[in-house]
């Protein structure tokens, strides 16, 4: 099969398992028979089973299928991707430091949810970091038939399972989160003072972030080319 066919295959798999195990219909039943450490554990394996493959495939098969563009040399627009991935590795930093409401891997939300820090850019930092790293990755990058099929998988993937991670916690009926839900924004830094809440109160999070993407940059050519 073509490189890029199986990528999206690969990120399809991915997805629908996502949503079919965390789905008000199978997540319950799952977690009654294996427990919640048991479904997460089930929940996690899947997702490496199909991801690390995901990724193996497209890392021994860059540049495959046919060549479609480049943005790299757009002036200035370097140091936008550089600046977006610190931003994006922030979002991370930050999401794991305080686990969203949102997530699967986190149960009902306290009654009062605070919103601060991270949440005030978006309800989902860490998928959204994973969004803004595929985009970005898409504009640095020589784009064949394969970057377009795997970098373009992050944002799909994202946008998606996180509209799916919202409508399943609302219908459960979780009153904190359906605060948490409307105090926060959906899409990252579409609230500018957000930016500034998250800077004021995850500090060190935000700090960590923006150290590891510069240890990647320096990094990235030995690792992945420049």
């Amino acid at each position: 099969m073509d490189i890029a066919l199986t990528l999206v295959a690969l990120w399809i798999a991915f997805g629908a398992s996502h949503m079919a195990l965390s789905s008000q219909r199978w997540r319950p039943r799952l977690v009654a028979r294996l427990g919640e450490p048991g479904f997460l554990g089930l929940y996690s394996l899947l997702a490496l089973a199909i991801f690390a493959p995901l990724v193996s495939i497209y890392l021994s098969n860059r540049h495959s299928g046919p060549y479609l563009g480049s943005l790299a040399g757009v002036p200035g627009l370097r140091i936008v991707v550089l600046v977006g991935m610190g931003a994006a590795l922030a979002l991370l930093a930050a999401g794991l430091a305080r686990p969203s409401p949102a997530s699967i891997a986190v149960g009902k939300a306290p009654a009062a949810a605070d919103p601060g820090g991270v949440f005030q850019v978006t309800r989902h930092p860490v998928l959204m970091s994973m969004a803004l790293f595929g985009l970005l990755h898409l504009c640095a990058v020589a784009v064949h038939a394969s970057e377009l099929a795997f970098f373009a998988g992050f944002p799909v993937f994202v946008v998606l399972g996180c509209l799916h991670q919202d409508r399943r916690k609302l219908a459960s009926g979780d009153e904190g989160f359906r605060g948490f839900h409307a105090a926060t924004p959906f899409l990252p830094f579409s609230r500018p003072s957000g930016v500034w809440a998250a800077l004021r109160q995850q500090p060190v999070a935000v700090a960590v972030g923006v150290g590891l993407a510069v240890a990647l940059r320096w990094l990235h050519p030995a690792m992945f080319g420049p």
